[in-house]
């Protein structure tokens, strides 16, 4: 009864509230210490303390209408300055959305499959925390959600059909000569259970390719089937995925690996693919000094490559989140086969791979401050 007054007096107040404009402007800044198992020069000094990037937050609301956006500025070897996100939003009513503007694509689990800094093996093939220029419509239930989504390209640095797709980008996307175009996205999720709470759902997407050399446009499609599951402090994500890109390529030039980039950094991916990821957290709520919980986990990605004589790829990253205050620090042990950003010939592994290579490993810490707003994304 003392919570439903408190209630009833609150709304008035509430209601007051979103009358005037509210803005909220945060940020973050990291550093990464790392040493890698394929690097002899880094591991002669016994690895190297690096500055991650800055980053600016702007969330604003006035009424049913409202902003949310990230600028981040990475080190000029890594892309330099660049928009993580950028859309504006309106609120239809308490459960229906919509979003404009260079936001998260809806495919697979959200926000993240995965727990620790890298990401899993889906964010590298562009199907894990991707952002693409577009319309987006939501309507989260309490059973169900679904998000249904129009991308009219990913993120463009230069106009025209003629200019290349730059690598200077947060998400993955198709780059160089062929850009992604005219993409639908549809995603449903149903939500059941009150011990064990599950998220079953379903992601596809289609879209066009067209190569600026041959002024064709092929296709590419990605189904997947993920289910994630809470259980007091545990948290278990799973998803199957099928992919398949179809570029219209110039004579002569292979179909069958697709050029993909990010953070100033283009490689091959297989153009048609099956991958399986497996990712599961522990969170222990401690006090050891400044320190309030430690978040354990592990995540498992592997790429199946459909082309003959392609060489599989994967990823295994396990470690822990320390959290204390508005500081999180991720201490992960990376290891990955046949990975591009780990050792080996970077443009082709997550392509058509290497059979002579063995696995390699990072071990890595990342250092962040957060501050102001509440989005620790990574």
């Amino acid at each position: 009864m003392k919570e439903k007054f408190l209630f009833f007096i609150l709304i008035p107040i509430f209601n007051f509230a979103q009358d005037k404009p509210i803005v909220d402007v945060g940020g973050a800044l990291r550093y990464n210490y790392l040493m890698s198992s394929w690097n002899s020069e880094q591991k002669d000094i016994g690895g190297d303390f690096v500055y991650d990037f800055f980053r600016i937050n702007a969330e604003a609301k006035y009424k049913n209408v409202y902003l949310n956006a990230e600028y981040r500025e990475y080190s000029s070897a890594f892309g330099g300055g660049f928009m993580k996100q950028g859309w504006l939003g309106y609120s239809i009513n308490e459960q229906e959305d919509v979003h404009l503007g260079l936001t998260q694509v809806p495919f697979g689990i959200q926000t993240y499959n995965s727990h620790n800094w890298f990401f899993n093996l889906t964010y590298y093939v562009g199907l894990e925390d991707d952002h693409d220029l577009g319309v987006k419509y939501m309507n989260i239930g309490n059973k169900f959600e679904y998000q249904l989504a129009f991308f009219k390209n990913s993120e463009l640095l230069d106009l025209g059909g003629s200019n290349e797709v730059s690598t200077n980008r947060y998400a993955y996307d198709i780059v160089g000569t062929n850009k992604e175009i005219n993409q639908v996205n549809g995603k449903f999720v149903y939500k059941t259970g009150e011990k064990f709470n599950h998220r079953l759902g379903l992601s596809a997407q289609y879209g066009g390719l067209y190569n600026i050399e041959t002024k064709q446009t092929g296709n590419h499609h990605a189904l997947a089937l993920h289910h994630e599951i809470f259980y007091k402090r545990w948290n278990l994500k799973t998803e199957l995925i099928s992919a398949r890109h179809n570029p219209k390529n110039p004579e002569g030039e292979r179909r069958d690996v697709v050029r993909m980039g990010a953070y100033g950094f283009p490689y091959d991916i297989a153009s048609d693919f099956e991958m399986y990821t497996a990712a599961i957290s522990y969170g222990l709520p401690v006090e050891i000094g400044p320190i309030s919980k430690l978040t354990f986990y592990n995540d498992f990605g592997y790429m199946d490559k459909k082309a003959t004589g392609f060489k599989n790829s994967a990823m295994n990253v396990t470690g822990v989140l320390v959290t204390a205050g508005d500081v999180y620090i991720y201490i992960d042990y990376a290891a990955g086969y046949n990975h591009s950003w780990f050792g080996g010939d970077f443009t082709n592994e997550l392509g058509e791979g290497n059979p002579n290579l063995d696995w390699e490993a990072r071990f890595n810490i990342n250092f962040g401050y957060y501050f102001l707003t509440d989005n620790k994304s990574r």
